[in-house]
């Protein structure tokens, strides 16, 4: 009988949208932002397998993100509706916020209103840390390329040696010292991106139809 690899996927949301904007454009137009993240993280269940040397199980992904609620409605409404879909299928969201601070050129001797995306990194890495020690997981992968969590990272890595941490860098965002904490990290390709696609439309399971929206 096998031993299951219970198997964790944590995904940094802006972080891979960005991705998928990059993969859209080298697609030449084909779609990639209507992303059925589920299946597409189960399709890297066999990586898990290889690496931890037993069959994968998929227990859980979280996903992390924040309401663009300084943007115009149409976006934040696409997102709102993203993380519908994104729930409906089992995934666990985990929203932040985004947090106005202003900005002054010293060239142009001008100010201006920045938004910054708060709580993101925290969640991901509060996470991770709350995995490990409750050992819900033999295998937590990380959907990101984004190096603030690196420290967190190494201190999973040292205190939780028996532990698998590694990331699957989304398209265009592979990192090299990302790279060096975690060797076994890998890059998703641009063709995973087309292949994971919600259907249009999405039909849940109470016989209701999400759309995607025609701007995606």
């Amino acid at each position: 009988m096998y031993k299951m690899n219970r198997t964790i996927f944590l995904v940094d949301g802006f972080n891979l949208y960005h991705s998928c904007i990059d993969a859209q454009k080298d697609a030449q137009g084909a779609t990639t932002k209507w992303l059925d993240l589920k299946s597409l993280c189960v399709s890297f269940l066999p990586v898990s397998g290889r690496i931890a040397v037993e069959r994968a199980s998929l227990e859980q992904i979280y996903f992390f993100s924040a309401p663009p609620t300084h943007r115009s409605q149409n976006k934040l409404n696409r997102h709102t509706l993203y993380m519908k879909c994104l729930r409906r299928t089992g995934i666990v969201v985990e929203l932040g916020r985004f947090k106005s601070k202003d900005a002054f050129c010293t060239n142009c001797r001008s100010s201006t209103v920045l938004h910054e995306e708060k709580e993101t990194d925290v969640a991901i890495a509060t996470r991770l840390f709350e995995m490990c020690i409750s050992n819900n997981a033999e295998t937590i992968i990380l959907m990101t390329g984004d190096t603030d969590l690196a420290p967190a990272i190494r201190t999973c890595k040292r205190l939780y040696p028996h532990k698998h941490i590694f990331f699957a860098f989304p398209y265009r965002r592979t990192n090299a010292e990302l790279v060096g904490i975690a060797p076994e990290s890998f890059s998703i390709k641009l063709k995973s991106y087309r292949r994971h696609q919600f259907p249009n439309p999405l039909i849940l399971p109470d016989g209701s139809n999400i759309s995607k929206p025609t701007n995606w």
